[in-house]
């Protein structure tokens, strides 16, 4: 079957799942938030279609009948790069890992809750308005929600109006974490470019570092405003924290 490309005037996501139930629940709470939906059950479908029309975010799923879910999610990385997020009944760690490592954005398990999952979408749609924004420098981003502001050109971190030293590693986790806002970073990403290759283990260093790092950005641990812990994953910086 030959699909006619369409350039749809609202943001188009695309629910690649074999479960025609979380389908239908799906494009119901999709399109009541404003959002077109395709929907594929396997990914050979999904994969045609999202060759064929104008896509703007992926909600995949890992079990599919007729191949792997990293397997398609290998392929429409080769293809465009768009937000992709992962739903999948797969819970463990070395699962959510791979998938992040193979280029998914984020990753939500099944059983999930709707409206977790809305937010993730808005958050990964207005990741990909600021990369399509050429004028947006990555050394110029600026986070200010009144109480906390970070400007990374000028390497300031400011909290309730005085300004925070911090060390080099801490300033770089953060950078990282900023740069990458809503997105998921992996623990061992996080090693790598800031440690080094030989360090991709050493997750207690980077468990003491964002202790220090939430403790002299004010962000109390067990609310996690800006500095969110995925558990065996990684963190992610909160670009809608509210102000504390």
């Amino acid at each position: 079957m030959t699909l006619p490309t369409k350039y749809w005037e609202k943001p188009c996501i695309l629910v690649i799942d074999d479960e025609p139930q979380i389908r239908h629940f799906l494009r119901i709470s999709l399109k009541t938030e404003g959002y077109e939906v395709l929907e594929a059950e396997n990914g050979e479908t999904g994969l045609r279609i999202f060759s064929a029309q104008t896509v703007d975010l992926v909600i995949l799923d890992l079990g599919l009948p007729d191949m792997d879910g990293s397997g398609v999610l290998a392929r429409l990385r080769e293809c465009k790069s768009v937000p992709i997020i992962i739903l999948s009944v797969r819970d463990r760690e070395l699962e959510k890992v791979k998938a992040l490592d193979l280029g998914a954005n984020d990753y939500v398990t099944k059983p999930f809750g709707i409206d977790e999952l809305l937010a993730r979408v808005r958050t990964q749609l207005r990741g990909r308005g600021r990369e399509d924004n050429s004028s947006d420098s990555e050394t110029s981003a600026i986070f200010d929600n009144g109480a906390l502001y970070i400007d990374l050109a000028m390497r300031e971190v400011v909290v309730h109006g005085e300004t925070v030293r911090l060390t080099p590693k801490e300033f770089a986790v953060l950078q990282v974490l900023l740069l990458a806002s809503g997105k998921i970073v992996t623990q061992s990403q996080l090693l790598r470019d800031i440690w080094g290759p030989t360090h991709t283990t050493d997750t207690h260093y980077l468990r003491i570092l964002i202790g220090r790092l939430r403790q002299k950005l004010g962000d109390d641990p067990t609310e996690q405003r800006y500095i969110q812990t995925e558990p065996g994953v990684g963190y992610r910086f909160l670009e809608t924290a509210d102000r504390a």
